[in-house]
């Protein structure tokens, strides 16, 4: 009776922070596709492909940044654990002077980093003319994105995954009501996506102030920005951000080499990869919500070091998210081609995409394990070991490709995809008894 008793406390405690994670992060995927979607209708593969090369330009920026959210997370659940709410509310603040700093860095390099990016990246010179237009207006969006990563990181620290949610689905609604509006009912066409995506970000961003002032403010007294922001305060953050920095650029050059590549099959190619892309990524933003949930039980458990609740909040995680993967397998195999159908009308898109379908059902079995060893090393603070995983899965999804390109074509491109996520699920999962299980 008590084991039985225990599994349920367990499973609600991960679907309290799961579940509000899951319903926002659905939001984000639906509003790339709704994207793709309504400028899919305008009938050009041109603005497809540059949708989703001006996606890739701030997946570049953004990504590389997305220690913002991680590292404040789990220091911030780790904290928590210990119940040190000073502790807490100072990575707050670090965290978001960091984003500012990093936001006006960007506005500096702007100019420079497009044409950096446009000397790379081989694409039409249509398609390169509405990605630039993409990009200039999106750019000033980024002091609100940037706090918003460490807004969500913090949320998810404290064990409030509500917050998030409301920030998430506000931002991508709307976000997706604006692009609708503006691009098919305004003489702005294709570039009110980037309009939509600007103003739904500093929504976000004045939401997330108004959510801390409701629900923590009792924890203002701990503010103290003069020493917070000091050198030998950040020091800690910084050397673990920098780990972090490097896995997020591992996964920028994996999905920024991705795009570029599939650009060089042309315009109708590089239009049925960012699709199958877009679907094949619907079953992460599942999973991620337990690796939120992981994220912070594994940090409030690592605080207290609570060794039996660690290893049981891991097991009762991994469980969950197979269950997930096996469900996303079968929605695929039934309804992926309608997905596609969903997202363009033009007929050499949707004929092209068929040999791609198989990608769609393999993937959420092969990925599962990967996002989910994620949330579990980021909640023990694990840096190093998480930046070491994504430089050999960076090499492996090089090398795959670039071994299988002559002989597989565009097809490499995946096999290389899956073969990065392999070797994540592999690494971590041979070195979480030395790292993660150590009290």
């Amino acid at each position: 009776m008590k084991k039985n008793t225990d599994r349920k406390s367990m499973n609600k405690r991960i679907l309290k922070l799961a579940v509000p994670s899951i319903l926002a992060n659905i939001t984000v995927p639906l509003v790339g596709m709704v994207d793709i979607g309504v400028v899919g209708r305008l009938g050009s593969t041109a603005s497809i492909g540059a949708i989703a090369i001006g996606t890739m330009l701030f997946d570049v920026l953004y990504w590389n940044f997305g220690f913002l959210r991680i590292g404040t997370g789990g220091l911030t659940a780790q904290a928590y654990g210990k119940r040190d709410f000073s502790k807490s509310i100072r990575h707050l603040s670090q965290g978001l002077a960091t984003a500012l700093g990093i936001s006006f860095f960007l506005f500096s390099i702007q100019y420079l980093f497009v044409e950096l990016v446009f000397l790379i990246v081989d694409c039409s010179p249509e398609v390169e003319l509405f990605a630039r237009q993409y990009y200039f207006i999106r750019i000033w969006a980024a002091p609100a994105t940037l706090c918003l990563f460490v807004f969500k990181g913090w949320f998810i620290g404290m064990q409030n995954t509500i917050s998030p949610m409301i920030i998430d689905i506000t931002v991508n609604v709307l976000n997706l009501v604006l692009s609708i509006f503006l691009v098919l009912h305004t003489s702005l066409g294709f570039i009110g996506v980037a309009w939509g995506t600007l103003i739904a970000q500093y929504v976000g961003f004045f939401l997330s102030i108004i959510l801390l002032l409701i629900y923590y403010k009792k924890l203002f007294k701990y503010i103290d920005l003069k020493s917070h922001i000091r050198w030998k305060e950040m020091k800690g953050m910084l050397r673990m951000n920098s780990d972090l920095f490097i896995r997020s650029l591992c996964f920028m050059m994996i999905y920024a080499g991705f795009t570029s590549f599939a650009a060089n099959y042309g315009d109708t190619q590089l239009a049925v990869s960012s699709i199958m892309m877009k679907i094949v990524m619907l079953f992460s933003y599942f999973v991620d919500g337990f690796a939120y949930a992981g994220e912070a039980l594994v940090g409030k458990y690592t605080g207290q070091k609570n060794n039996p609740m660690l290893k049981k909040s891991v097991k009762f995680l991994f469980q969950w998210v197979l269950v997930i993967g096996l469900a996303c397998t079968l929605i695929y195999a039934v309804w992926g081609e309608g997905m596609v159908k969903l997202m363009t009308t033009n007929s050499n898109v949707i004929e092209s995409s068929k040999s791609f379908i198989k990608w769609l059902i393999i993937m959420p079995i092969i990925g599962s394990a990967a996002f989910m060893w994620d949330g579990v090393f980021v909640g023990a603070t694990q840096s190093k070991a998480i930046r070491n995983c994504m430089l050999w899965a960076c090499l492996a999804f090089y090398i795959v490709f670039l071994i299988s390109k002559n002989l597989l074509g565009i097809q490499s491109l995946w096999y290389a995809y899956m073969a990065h996520l392999v070797v994540r699920t592999l690494y971590l999962s041979l070195v979480a008894k030395k790292r993660i299980f150590i009290y």
